[in-house]
């Protein structure tokens, strides 16, 4: 005989489980000696530094020179430890771990350092090798994995070649290739496209868009080409002075960003210097628009101007890719009728359209 539940649940839900990050960097600090002379004040190179990347996720760290990118690139990797914080990965806290502990943790972590460093001495299949043989693993298992790399990084053919028979573009997949050997949950990336042209620069950010799609590695990209994170990332960090002063969706970050060190990187003008003359039964308004996926080929702006007689006056645009998705983006000066400009706004939010209004509506 079945047994029946005693009391029918009718209106259960499921459980809402949410994943934790895959690296989890929560109050990082870290400073230097002064070796100036200058006194026993220490040089703060991070400072309070909060940052949670999901799993899979291709996260960019952009700044200027002397912001932090370095450092903490290093206090991830393991190179250094923090003074303060943690620096959590796949649920183990590197900062909090000593010897045999730490090194079996940070076997989660490969890194690709922007002069690749590697072994001029070794051929590409024992450049590759060299982390498992550092591990311990077998001689068979070592065999196997570099077999494994080598295919799918297409360089079969340069097993016994060294270093300086390569070109810059393989020299970074041997790199990669290496720093994936004990299949990392995270792989670091400082400076990947440097001094690099445009064709191998496409090149090494389609490998590293592999490696996240089809091996599931999460992936931190440090560096200063705007250009490769505009392409490659789903998410940017913005660093200043040893603090990250912003974090998002690299649409939100690059398209408008709110930090003024954001602002500064990505050359993002003030739009809102200039008034507009002042004219009789006239109202104007400043709008930023921003729109993501197909939606950025149709003319919305001529639309506006044909359905509700504005006028638009175009203070900044730009038109584009962000990791392969269209985009468009508009800061415009409507003027018009108090009810025009009302319509107007209404229209684009009504087709699903980011609208921000930048500036109060000035009555005519």
């Amino acid at each position: 005989m079945m047994l029946e539940p005693s009391q029918p649940i009718t209106d259960a839900k499921p459980l809402l489980v949410v994943e934790p990050p895959v690296l989890l960097l929560e109050g990082v600090s870290k400073a230097y000696p002064r070796n100036d002379g200058g006194g026993a004040n220490a040089i703060a190179a991070l400072t309070g530094v909060n940052l949670a990347v999901p799993r899979g996720t291709i996260q960019g760290v952009i700044g200027f020179s002397g912001a932090g990118k370095t450092t903490l690139l290093r206090c991830i990797s393991g190179l250094e430890k923090p003074d303060a914080g943690r620096v959590v990965v796949a649920g183990m806290d590197l900062a909090h771990l000593e010897g045999e502990a730490l090194r079996v943790a940070l076997r989660q972590i490969g890194v690709v350092f922007q002069h690749l460093n590697l072994l001029h001495s070794r051929t590409v299949a024992g450049n590759i090798g060299l982390g498992l043989e550092l591990a311990g693993r077998s001689k068979q298992e070592i065999k196997d994995r570099v077999a494994e790399l080598l295919a799918w990084f297409g360089l079969e053919e340069k097993a016994k070649q060294y270093p300086s028979q390569l070109s810059g573009g393989q020299r970074q997949r041997v790199a990669v290739a290496r720093a994936l050997a004990l299949k990392p949950a995270v792989l670091l990336t400082d400076e990947p496209t440097s001094a690099l042209d445009n064709e191998t620069t496409t090149s090494v950010l389609n490998l590293l868009r592999r490696v996240r799609d089809e091996l599931g590695v999460t992936i931190l990209l440090i560096t200063h080409d705007l250009e490769a994170v505009r392409a490659l990332c789903d998410r940017v960090a913005v660093l200043e002075a040893g603090k990250v002063v912003e974090e998002g969706r690299i649409e939100d970050v690059f398209l408008a960003p709110a930090s003024t060190a954001a602002q500064r990187l990505l050359h993002a003008p003030s739009v809102l210097d200039a008034a507009p003359p002042a004219r009789a039964g006239i109202a104007s308004t400043v709008i930023r628009v921003k729109v993501v996926g197909a939606g950025a080929s149709e003319p919305l702006l001529s639309e506006l101007t044909a359905s509700f007689g504005v006028e638009i006056n175009i203070l900044r645009a730009q038109i584009d890719r962000l990791n392969n998705t269209p985009y468009a983006f508009f800061v415009i000066r409507l003027s018009g009728s108090v009810e025009s400009l009302e319509k107007s706004v209404a229209s684009l939010q009504r087709k699903g359209i980011d609208v921000t209004q930048i500036d109060e509506q000035v009555a005519p």
